[in-house]
């Protein structure tokens, strides 16, 4: 779940563009309103989450979280749990000053689902420190997006408004970019979080260990699932709201899902890097570093015997040496030399688009077959793909039928295709559209086991295995340009230049520059 995301939004009220008057709800969506101004009492009424019901319209404005979880019924603090979250959550206490640790606190207020969750700085002045909230409405079927600033507090949109052009990537839309709640390290090992993997080190003086929250912290592996669950929920609400009347107003804002990364997710092995040595078993890498294993394997269900490949220990750790691996801190002046806690952070699919996808193929909107010659296009290259995302020119714009979308996309894309090299996006999407229905699942599944056991073979050496190091240091570049990158710790730094040129994996199994 993402812990800021309001700093655009508390930027123009510092500055002082609105004097906001304590005990308050104020809207300001960025993009859309130029100012904050006081929520009327009809838009107040339109806001059916439990934030707004139990608390706004009764003109209770809490000032911390607290306050704010004092005055929850009962039943909302039988759900109640708490998460703790710390990129530097693995160093040791003293070697850094601020360690940015927050809370992340379920419950269920009304229902027995949750429908509220928070995010709060762990320890300092509660009254200075960030507080946010994201609700569940259940009549609108859409998160509401609150900020508390001062003593008051801002609703900085809903869920539709991280999908439209002038909000979108604005404020706490820049992580919550499709209107969802967030949880960078969805996948075991949960990286970051407390969880049943790791415990996050606090000094024995910590004034921390005394907070009440902190005492009810629980392991992030519960709230991968509480997460997962909440973007399943909205995700149908949404797709059913988009194709009520059988014509998808905007088909480019559903299948940018299939073909671009909109976000991603962070995984990595489940192996502590401290604990590695060249004597160590064999490193298996994470899977979604080598392709999206969710929807292929999961959904797709490609007919494979796929084995995930795993590296010689000494190779990863004479990688560590030979790339300058080590964690730094610019602010504080802190490096330390080595990998991250768990071995080998990358970027995976985001959970987020594969749920959109995942729902789509079920509702009959996209068909699997469909689906799957997309992703074939570049599958070696689950993230940040310009194969995929170059066939975005030939997704329609304006409203189009449901039952004809994607027969039209693929007429259009084989169309262009007849006058382009074959290996170009439009050819290799044409050529898996010729495979017949009965046999794509079994042709593409074994185009991926001859994949992996190419990486297998590669793995094992050393010039390949550094360039898989190389292609993993890009993508990690790529996600130090989203604004879901937050802190410096979440990734390690390398020796290898910024300005390197951008790779890609081909399906051989070997890297190469992008063209």
């Amino acid at each position: 779940m993402r812990t800021t995301g309001l700093e655009e939004a508390d930027a123009a009220h510092t500055a002082g563009s609105t004097v906001l008057a304590p005990g308050r709800l104020y809207r300001e969506v960025i993009g859309r309103d130029d100012r904050a101004r006081p929520v009327s009492d009809e838009e107040l009424a339109a806001l059916g989450d439990a934030m707004a019901v139990g608390f706004f319209r009764a003109g209770k404005f809490p000032t911390t979280v607290r306050d704010l979880l004092s005055q929850l019924p009962a039943t909302a603090t039988a759900s109640r749990k708490v998460y703790l979250i710390s990129e530097a959550g693995q160093i040791p206490p003293d070697a850094l000053g601020e360690r940015d640790m927050r809370f992340a606190i379920t419950t269920a207020v009304r229902g027995d689902q949750t429908d509220l969750l928070i995010s709060t700085q762990a320890g300092g002045d509660p009254e200075q420190g960030f507080l946010q909230v994201a609700a569940w409405d259940p009549e609108a079927k859409v998160f509401n997006f609150y900020a508390r600033l001062g003593s008051s507090w801002v609703w900085v949109g809903n869920s539709w408004h991280a999908l439209e052009p002038e909000s979108r990537g604005r404020a706490c839309f820049d992580s919550h970019v499709n209107g969802g709640v967030v949880m960078k390290e969805l996948r075991i090992p949960w990286i970051n979080w407390q969880s049943e993997r790791a415990t996050i080190r606090l000094a024995e003086d910590d004034p921390l260990r005394h907070d009440e929250l902190f005492q009810q912290v629980v392991g992030a592996q519960q709230l991968e699932l509480t997460v997962r669950s909440l973007i399943t929920r909205w995700t149908a609400a949404r797709l059913a709201a988009v194709t009520a009347n059988g014509v998808v107003d905007h088909p480019d804002r559903l299948l940018r899902h299939l073909f671009t990364s909109t976000t991603v997710n962070l995984t990595s092995t489940d192996r502590q890097s401290s604990t590695i040595t060249a004597d160590s078993p064999e490193l298996t890498l994470p899977t979604g570093f080598w392709l999206n294993q969710d929807v292929l394997f999961d959904d797709l269900r490609l007919f494979t015997q796929a084995v995930p490949p795993r590296a010689p220990a000494a190779r990863y750790l004479a990688g560590l040496t030979r790339f300058g691996f080590r964690l730094e801190e610019n602010h504080s002046v802190f490096s330390q030399a080595g990998d991250t806690f768990f071995a080998f952070v990358v970027p995976e699919a985001a959970h987020e688009d594969n749920e959109v996808v995942r729902q789509m193929i079920r509702k009959g909107l996209v068909p699997a077959r469909f689906a799957a010659c997309v992703l074939m296009v570049d599958f070696p290259n689950p993230v940040f793909s310009p194969a995929r995302g170059h066939l975005m020119r030939y997704v329609p714009t304006t409203p189009t039928k449901t039952v004809e979308l994607c027969d039209k996309l693929a007429q259009a894309i084989s169309e262009a295709a007849r006058t382009l090299p074959a290996d170009s996006p439009e050819g290799r999407f044409a050529e898996h559209w010729q495979v017949p229905e009965d046999d794509w699942r079994t042709v593409f599944g074994q185009r991926v086991d001859a994949y992996l056991r190419k990486v297998t073979e590669h793995i094992r050496t050393e010039s390949d295995f550094d360039d898989y190091v190389r292609l993993a240091e890009y993508r990690r570049r790529q996600f130090r340009l989203m604004k879901l990158n937050e802190f410096e710790l979440t990734l390690p730094v390398t020796d290898i230049p910024p300005g390197a040129p951008p790779l890609a994996m081909r399906e051989d199994a070997t890297v190469a520059e992008m063209i």
